[in-house]
């Protein structure tokens, strides 16, 4: 999580952009911010655009001060209590988003699972579903083995195209280097910059 400032106004009056990245997925969202936004505002942004697609974070890694992070956190764990607290005792409706939370996060017999977990991979991660994972850990069922392989497999291909790139940057500088000895003499390197220079 971190801030893009001092960007020009935007048409809507933004002028900052609020960068939240799954790191697992690698996923980015972007989000048109104030730079006077509240930390309620911010929080309420988090819910709707964030914990609406990927559920509550198990843990959030920012280049702000650990100061905001925990105020952040703490704020967004309130906002939380206090909505599901609001809509359950004074909106039951709420828009219908209870009964689409139900039948989204609700086991299909037909595909063997809830929508949301077919449409994103895992189950929509609430503060119940913390509490049902640690007590999993412990049992070890099948989700968390099945969990485990898929992080094992998206790691695997994250190091395999890591990998890759570095062999690939290494093979460009031996190209270089090859090509600086043999046909134009010496190369160095520029102790202003990382230029290359070829004598």
């Amino acid at each position: 999580m971190d801030f893009v400032l001092g960007l020009p106004l935007s048409l809507k009056m933004k002028d900052a952009i609020w960068v939240v990245v799954d790191r697992l997925t690698k996923f980015a969202h972007l989000i048109l911010v104030k730079t006077d936004y509240s930390l309620d505002i911010l929080v309420e942004l988090y819910i709707s655009k964030i914990v609406r697609l990927h559920g509550v974070p198990l843990f959030i890694i920012s280049d702000r001060a650990l100061r905001f992070t925990s105020r952040f956190y703490c704020k967004l764990h309130e906002a939380l209590s206090k909505k599901l607290n609001f809509s359950i005792a004074f909106h039951p409706q709420m828009d219908e988003q209870l009964e689409r939370f139900a039948y989204n996060n609700n086991y299909q017999s037909s595909i063997k699972m809830s929508p949301y977990e077919l449409l994103y991979g895992h189950k929509w991660r609430t503060p119940l579903y913390r509490l049902e994972l640690s007590e999993r850990k412990l049992v070890g069922t099948d989700l968390i083995h099945e969990t485990k392989d898929k992080v094992k497999v998206i790691r695997d291909c994250l190091k395999i195209a890591s990998d890759y790139q570095k062999s690939r940057k290494f093979y460009v500088l031996a190209e270089k280097e090859n090509l600086a000895r043999g046909s134009f003499g010496r190369m160095r390197f520029s102790k202003e910059s990382d230029l290359l220079h070829i004598n």
